[in-house]
């Protein structure tokens, strides 16, 4: 929860705090932002003081003249230019429909999740090609995890390739923890995470593992309820979604991706 913290800090400090809105699916990706002019930077004097001399993860310029993107870890909120107010919320592009704050959650999100590599995930693929990757924060006890997990062959078949990665929702060191630590230690995850999905008992082990690290990484990219999916866009889905009904969803963000791209 560390960098909403952070974030409701920073907002509380410039007195702008706002509702979280529930941001509509990217159309298009996200436009880099753009180099600021030499020398221009916002003040950042509030800002940290607000984060106790805590560095954000970047600083750009909006295409809205003297507001200023801030990230913190995959959080995206804006900076006046004097530093005074902060805001939290979508930038939406009229002209295109595009919103810009959800594309740029979702290169962040992309972008951390090529960081921990297929090698620290518990991968189910197809036997055939794949069509789609998605991967997913899951919890060992969570029900809704249990029932998507009881479906993995008719995800499989659809050419959909599962990357799990852990989010013990009850937090370092609980028993759910705890399973997702003797599921990766296990000497075939796969086979140890259908077990432990199933609620039959895994052997207890531990070992070098990257659980707590993926823990704090789904805290940081936002997750609060399991499954959460992150989709090849950078795109998060809160929730369990049948297999049928995801693969749809996945052609038509990747048609809507397609048309997006090849927009003069």
């Amino acid at each position: 929860m560390r960098n909403l913290l952070l974030v409701a800090a920073v907002l509380h400090a410039a007195g702008a705090l706002a509702a979280d809105s529930t941001p509509s699916p990217a159309a298009v990706p996200a436009a880099a932002p753009t180099a600021a002019p030499s020398g221009k930077q916002p003040d950042l004097t509030r800002l940290q003081e607000a984060l106790n001399g805590e560095k954000p993860d970047g600083i750009a310029p909006t295409a809205i003249p003297g507001l200023y993107e801030v990230v913190l870890g995959g959080q995206v909120l804006y900076l006046s230019e004097d530093g005074r107010f902060a805001v939290q919320g979508d930038i939406i592009d009229l002209g295109s429909r595009a919103n810009l704050t959800e594309n740029r959650r979702g290169e962040l999100r992309g972008k951390a999740i090529a960081a921990v590599g297929e090698n620290n995930m518990v991968v189910f693929a197809p036997e055939g090609p794949v069509k789609h990757t998605v991967t997913i924060f899951t919890d060992i006890d969570c029900g809704y995890c249990r029932k998507m997990h009881s479906q993995i062959a008719d995800y499989n078949k659809e050419g959909i390739k599962i990357r799990y990665l852990m989010f013990p929702r009850e937090g370092i060191g609980s028993e759910s923890f705890k399973k997702a630590v003797a599921v990766w230690c296990a000497d075939n995850r796969q086979e140890a995470m259908t077990k432990a999905k199933r609620g039959e008992s895994v052997e207890p082990r531990t070992c070098d593992n990257p659980v707590q690290a993926q823990y704090e990484l789904g805290d940081k990219l936002g997750v609060r309820g399991t499954p959460s999916m992150i989709l090849e866009s950078g795109e998060m889905l809160p929730g369990y979604m049948p297999p049928a009904q995801l693969t749809r969803l996945l052609a038509e963000t990747r048609d809507k991706t397609v048309r997006a791209a090849a927009r003069p």
